[in-house]
Order: structure tokens, then C-alpha cells, then sequence
């Protein structure tokens, strides 16, 4: 089967390499134009293009897809087209020169959208998945081929779902590409839920909602890009919240009570309080809450602010 990839971050080169690496035929690859990257934002090629160039495999980034993609599937003449976030809706006529499939980082109908990972985590949910779909001209809305379910930690950060979704996701299209072609399920539309992509003022924690919606905000954005929280005017960010504490005592909204060495910083939230390990001030490493205090930039008694637009 000669298989069409279409992708462009390290999530999407992850599985790319997983094919080549697995002797799947990819006659060609279609990734989004290089952008600057890095610190010293130099132009570099996209994480797929970089593997599709480590195999030699042939890759094109194409401005007009529906133009220049038609005439890459006449020349290379693939039976299928793998998406993984590619970051651009297919349309018609290219959507239809051959069967495209997705795989999408949620249990759809649930999360359609850009963020599904982070909207799992910022809103709680134990159980999450990976999806393969044929794709449609709608978002995310197409009819589903294979599905796997897994567990969410209560404190599992981004960075651990990301990992796991990579696993599932490759063992996913594996098994898919393997029993090609597949029965599909229409998605029952009446039960989609949306993930919308994330905007500057998603990354803000507000410390008036309840412990464990702070801690599911911080490590939705665990350990990128961070979530963040104003304190004595610095923005800052907070990384490695897990432990919720009950009974705590009656102080103000957003005061640090404590402060630990082995348990980070103990910040109180509109019910119970809630343990972060890390913080991060501006143009420097994530540091404990320990050696924050130790370094003079923290103590108890210190308050994060409640200023939702700080900064904007």
C-alpha cells in the first residue's frame, strides 16, 4: 500500500518515523513551510520534513494544496493519505483524489478541534484517547475507523499525555494500516464537544476556583508552554501542582502558606489549597519554591494576583 503522509510538528514527524521505520511504503510527504524555530529563530524545516529528508523520502510543501497536492498524489499515485496535524483543513477536489484518514487526539465526537489534549486535562476528564477517522469537509466530523481508550492520572501533566498519546497513536495506525481497509462508524453528532485552539488569556491560573481546577489548569500547559500566575507584579510560571490539601487555614485567596522543600509551595485557592513544585521567573530556569525563598524572590504570605489580564 503506498501511503501519502501529510503532517507537521514532532507529534506528527513521531509517527512518520514510526512507518518508516516499520517498512511502510511512503512514496511522498506533504508538510507545512518552514518557519523560524528556537531561540535564535532561525527558518528550519518542519520536524516531519526533517525525517522525511533523514529516509529520503520525497517532501513537498506545497502553498496551494488543492492545486499542487492533486498533482503530487498523479505522480506518486499513493492508495491513502495519513493526517496528523497537518494544521490545514483538506478540501475538495484534493480530499477526494483519494481516502485520507486523521488521527485525532481525543474520543471523538468529544474534543473536535485544535487543543483536545489540553482541554482533557483542563477540564478533568480520567479517560481519553486516540481516534482514526476519514476525514470530511467538516472539522473533525468524519466517520470513525478505530478507537482506543485509555486512563488519565489525576495529576498527569501535558507532557506525560503527550507521550502516551504517541504511543497509542502509532500502535493505533499500525493496527489500522494492518486490517486496511476497515468498517466505519458514523459519529453521533449530537454529542460533539469542542477543544478550540489555545488563546493568551488560557494560559492565566486563577487562584478563585477550586484547587483542583487550579491544578488542572497548570498542568494543562505542563511543561509547554507553562501555565501563568502574577505575583508582586512578575508574571510568572507554575509547573508540578498535584497535591490538593483540605482543611487548610482561613487566609486570602491566592496567599502562599507555606512553603516546602519536599512538597513545593502551598497556595491557597477559593476551596482547600493546593501544593506547586515550580516556578519560573522571567528570562530564567523553572527553580523549587524552596529555592525561590531562598533567593529572596518568595515567601509566606506573598499573594498571586487574581488579574486575569495582566499583560494583555
Amino acid at each position: 500500500m503506498r501511503i501519502l503522509f501529510l503532517g507537521t510538528p514532532e507529534f506528527a514527524a513521531l509517527h512518520l518515523e514510526f512507518l518508516l521505520k516499520n517498512a511502510y511504503n511512503v512514496v511522498a510527504v506533504i508538510s507545512q513551510a518552514d518557519k523560524p524555530r528556537g531561540r535564535g529563530q532561525k527558518l528550519l524545516p518542519t520536524p516531519v520534513k526533517e525525517v522525511a529528508l533523514k529516509y529520503n523520502v520525497p517532501v513537498f510543501q506545497p502553498k496551494n494544496l488543492t492545486k499542487e497536492g492533486i498533482e503530487i498524489i498523479n505522480e506518486y499515485k499513493p492508495d491513502i493519505g495519513i493526517v496528523v496535524a497537518y494544521g490545514r483543513l483538506l478540501k475538495k477536489p484534493f480530499l477526494d483524489a483519494i481516502p485520507f484518514y486523521n488521527i485525532h487526539t481525543s474520543l471523538l465526537p468529544k474534543y473536535r478541534g485544535a487543543a483536545p489534549m489540553q482541554r482533557c486535562l483542563e477540564n478533568g476528564d480520567r479517560v481519553t484517547g486516540v481516534t482514526i477517522f476519514k476525514i470530511s469537509e467538516g472539522m473533525d466530523d468524519g466517520d470513525i475507523a478505530l478507537q482506543t481508550a485509555f486512563e488519565v492520572g489525576e495529576c498527569e501533566t501535558l507532557g506525560e499525555l503527550y507521550e502516551k498519546m504517541t504511543f497509542h497513536g502509532t500502535e493505533l495506525l499500525d493496527e489500522f494500516l494492518k486490517n486496511y481497509p476497515v468498517q466505519l462508524t458514523p459519529q453521533d453528532h449530537s454529542q460533539a464537544t469542542y477543544a478550540p485552539k489555545i488563546e493568551k488569556e488560557d494560559l492565566y491560573v486563577d487562584f478563585s476556583k477550586n484547587a483542583e481546577q487550579v491544578r488542572n489548569k497548570i498542568r494543562a500547559y505542563d511543561p509547554v508552554p507553562g501555565a501563568k500566575a502574577v505575583i508582586n507584579g512578575v508574571e510568572v510560571k507554575l509547573y508540578g501542582a498535584c497535591e490538593v490539601e483540605k482543611n487548610v487555614e482561613e487566609v486570602e485567596i491566592g496567599e502562599i502558606i507555606e512553603i516546602s522543600r519536599e512538597r513545593g509551595g502551598l497556595i491557597k485557592c477559593r476551596e482547600n489549597a493546593l501544593r506547586v513544585k515550580y516556578i519560573q521567573f522571567p528570562g530564567k530556569s523553572k527553580i523549587t519554591f524552596a529555592d525561590a525563598r531562598n533567593g529572596g524572590l518568595l515567601k509566606e504570605g506573598m499573594f498571586f494576583q487574581r488579574n486575569l489580564n495582566f499583560g494583555e
